[in-house]
């Protein structure tokens, strides 16, 4: 009889995870501190949307549950931009056709994995059961029950951290004397409140549906994903403070209504319900955290936000979470009957990646709010769709390394990326990609300056 695994966590990586192992013959318990969501209403302003890319699909594809999963999802084929004139235009994610991402809801995805991780008869779901301190030798957690107010040991021969971002699994390791365990964490100046854009009276959608809807404004962003019931999900981020604007002082719903005419005019016409929404949802902190050793005795381990939280600005939270699960799956494959080897293993693999991709989506937060509606910006994007519209094969660029190309590791796709992005950037703004050139001939210019970049960074890395 497999060993019994015992997950702390019942959010999107956990339920994937527990549906996974149980598909591998483990014997699973599953405990999340929430009432079940499928059950009970979702708090209002908790539920951003999420961005449903490759990578993640290709962990739904794992557990045989993609093609339901897509059933819950929109397609977003670029950026909407709304600049401050109240003029819009589209920016796509990609020149290939296929390549797009799907708007999906958080808990609609999380009911179906809950829903196929319960159908296994080798799972037990367990919930309102807070985890309260962990054993790491002994793969152990005491809980406490919320609906009996009572105590409870649950044994594993493995747990599994899948806890989230304020993760206890990791506390416990912070708090444990006995090994070296470094953490950081590193908040944004900025947080975000949700909002929502009603469907329209038809039922139909009042903005385009099948788009990430940007507000740029340099310093503050709102941004609107697409909802199945022809409503937004609106997402501003604001600065907590020290700005004309900011949380600390949009305190009454006349400066609410004041600051989003001056800055969203376009939005503010389809959001009726904007100051009383703006007071009753939390205001949420945005955040990074990092940390190492993932694993302990060869018997505890982190994975998904619990390892590795990023800001949500590359959409690829979820979807780097779902890759663990393929990755975990994989060092399964290697070296199942050895905990210690399964665990290390998987670190190594998988932690350079996920620093990459906690980078990138801060470094895209600024893109999005200050670059997307600049004009140098505009050209570089319009000049890599042409490449991938005529040169498939030959270019990607640094989004799509990250957001479609499931099979490059992140860390690789920030390395070239950034090099590409650095290239073309030089390139339009010295001049030397001309209106005479032929589109193959910039390509070839790009692909070399891009060559020259990775190069002389190869270099410099070698030397420090």
């Amino acid at each position: 009889m497999k060993d019994r695994v015992l997950i702390v966590g019942a959010g999107l990586c956990g339920s994937l995870l527990a549906l996974r192992m149980a598909q591998r013959g483990y014997r699973v318990t599953l405990v999340e501190k929430r009432p079940d969501l499928r059950k009970v209403s979702q708090d209002a302003g908790r539920s951003i949307n999420l961005a449903l890319s490759d990578r993640g699909l290709k962990g739904l594809r794992l557990a045989g549950v993609e093609e339901a999963a897509k059933k819950l999802c929109i397609p977003m084929h670029g950026r909407m931009i709304h600049d401050a004139q109240q003029h819009k235009f589209m920016s796509p994610y990609s020149g290939r056709e296929e390549e797009f991402i799907n708007s999906v809801s958080r808990p609609g995805l999380n009911k179906l994995l809950l829903d196929a991780a319960e159908a296994m008869p080798n799972v037990r779901l367990l919930f309102n059961h807070g985890c309260r301190s962990v054993n790491l030798q002994e793969a152990t957690a005491t809980f406490k029950n919320y609906d009996s107010g009572e105590e409870v040991k649950i044994n594993g021969d493995v747990l599994l951290g899948t806890d989230g971002a304020g993760s206890a699994v990791r506390k416990s390791m912070f708090l444990h004397k006995k090994f070296l365990f470094s953490f950081s964490q590193q908040w944004l100046t900025h947080g975000y409140k949700e909002i929502s854009i009603p469907p329209a009276e038809d039922g139909g959608y009042r903005a385009h549906q099948n788009s990430l809807h940007i507000w740029p404004r340099g310093e503050d962003m709102l941004i609107a994903l697409p909802n199945l019931d022809g409503s937004f999900t609106v997402t501003l981020f604001l600065p907590y403070k020290n700005s004309d604007y900011c949380f600390e002082n949009l305190t009454t719903p006349e400066r609410v209504e004041a600051y989003f005419k001056k800055e969203f005019p376009d939005a503010v016409a389809l959001m009726p319900n904007l100051a009383e929404e703006f007071f009753e949802n939390p205001t949420g902190p945005l955040g990074t955290i990092k940390c190492a050793p993932w694993s302990s005795y060869g018997k505890t381990l982190l994975l998904g936000d619990a390892a590795h939280a990023i800001v949500p600005f590359y959409g690829q939270g979820m979807n780097a979470s779902f890759e663990d699960v393929v990755v975990f799956d994989t060092m399964l494959d290697a070296h199942e009957g050895n905990w210690q080897k399964v665990f290390e293993a998987y670190e190594a693999a998988r932690k350079e990646d996920t620093d990459a991709i906690a980078d990138l989506a801060v470094d895209n937060f600024h893109e999005m709010k200050e670059h997307t509606a600049s004009d140098l910006f505009q050209q570089k994007r319009k000049l890599e769709i042409a490449f991938e519209q005529e040169f498939p094969k030959q270019y990607h660029s640094k989004y799509s390394l990250v957001t479609f190309n499931e099979d490059i590791p992140y860390s690789e796709a920030m390395r070239r990326g950034r090099a590409q992005d650095k290239a073309i950037l030089n390139l339009l703004s010295d001049g030397k990609i001309t209106d005479v050139m032929s589109l193959k001939q910039s390509l070839e210019l790009v692909l070399k300056e891009t060559e020259d970049i990775l190069h002389d960074d190869a270099v410099a890395g070698n030397l420090t």
